[in-house]
């Protein structure tokens, strides 16, 4: 089976030790993506409704850049930072998915960043 490292600028960057996303078997495979804006690598938003959406767009851009799109989602995994948000997070999710939503599992971040709330990883139909 092949597979193609997947980048884009218009997401942040991933570190040395991983890719954005990796496309093989029909599948994307994108990484956790926190809320971070693409240019600076501030987290953006105090809420978790921003930062869940934060999230969407890095996530959408990776799978642009893999031919792919949200509505493609066959898989997700939230991690949260606070058990409490995921009322927000999942208020949010619902304005991205609108119809025929991703299977999904959460957890609990067993790190945080400063000011992270959220990380989102996803699969789609490449």
């Amino acid at each position: 089976m092949n597979k193609e490292i997947v980048f884009t600028e218009k997401a942040p960057p991933p570190p040395a030790s991983y890719s954005q996303a990796v496309k093989a078997g029909g599948l994307v495979f994108v990484s956790g993506q926190g809320p971070f804006d693409p240019a600076s690598g501030e987290v953006v938003g105090s809420s978790i409704q921003e930062q869940t959406a934060q999230c969407l767009r890095n996530v959408e851009a990776i799978l642009h850049a893999a031919g792919s799109s949200l509505s493609q989602a066959v898989s997700a995994t939230f991690i949260l930072a606070l058990e409490e948000d995921f009322a927000g997070m999942n208020e949010e999710w619902a304005k991205w998915f609108t119809a025929n939503p991703p299977a999904r599992q959460g957890a609990k971040l067993p790190i945080r960043p400063q000011g992270m709330r959220i990380s989102i990883a996803l699969v789609a139909a490449a």
